[in-house]
């Protein structure tokens, strides 16, 4: 399998941190996605035609994009994702809040403050971290009374939601008010195959 991505994304982070836990092998394709390599006419026409990192080729000339799809698609049969329909729409139900209120919100304020955008868009930063800081307090409720996300047991969708929750404080979002929050990050840390921090983002991420 070859994985093209951006060592920097907290999407690729995702994929590349099952790939350890699962064992399985890859090829790192790296993809420079502020020099355009996302958006050339091959990668619209063969990979994604949306532009976006990471894309997964598990067999030359097939791709997969989305890092939730990529995800569900490489745990399908392993025991981060449940055999029963209920827990496994559970296991869904998390992967689309996660890409609904948690990357929108968190992972766009962390890009704009780690890459000097912030300045250029106050309200619509402020407005992202209050969408974060929602997001926040609904998984401070869900993991109260939790250990995992879905059936008391480690699946993709705590690995989905930990990417970008885990780099809160870099988009100026504290985890000090989530206690069930910390305590959840910390059990996903201490799972075989865990991935340290990410790599920064390079200088030509930065806004000029």
């Amino acid at each position: 399998m070859r994985l093209h991505d951006y060592l920097p994304s907290a999407n690729g982070y995702k994929v590349r941190t099952l790939f350890a836990q699962l064992g399985i092998a890859y090829e790192l394709v790296p993809v420079d996605i502020f020099a355009g390599e996302s958006h050339t006419a091959d990668f619209h026409a063969n990979k994604n035609p949306d532009g976006r990192i990471p894309v997964l080729e598990p067999e030359p000339g097939r791709f997969l994009a989305e890092s939730n799809a990529i995800l569900l698609f490489l745990a399908e049969g392993t025991r981060l994702l449940p055999e029963d329909r209920f827990a496994r729409a559970q296991v869904h139900q998390w992967m689309f809040f996660e890409q609904n209120a948690v990357e929108p919100n968190l992972g766009t304020a962390r890009y704009w403050r780690l890459t000097g955008r912030e300045p250029q868009q106050p309200e619509a930063f402020r407005q992202r971290v209050s969408g974060g800081v929602r997001a926040l307090e609904t998984l401070e409720r869900h993991l109260g009374t939790r250990t995992f996300l879905v059936e008391e047991r480690y699946t993709v969708a705590d690995l989905c939601l930990f990417a970008y929750v885990h780099l809160a404080p870099d988009a100026g979002v504290e985890l000090t008010p989530y206690p069930a929050v910390r305590a959840w990050l910390e059990r996903v840390r201490q799972q075989p195959g865990f991935q340290g921090t990410l790599p920064p983002y390079p200088a030509n991420a930065r806004v000029r």
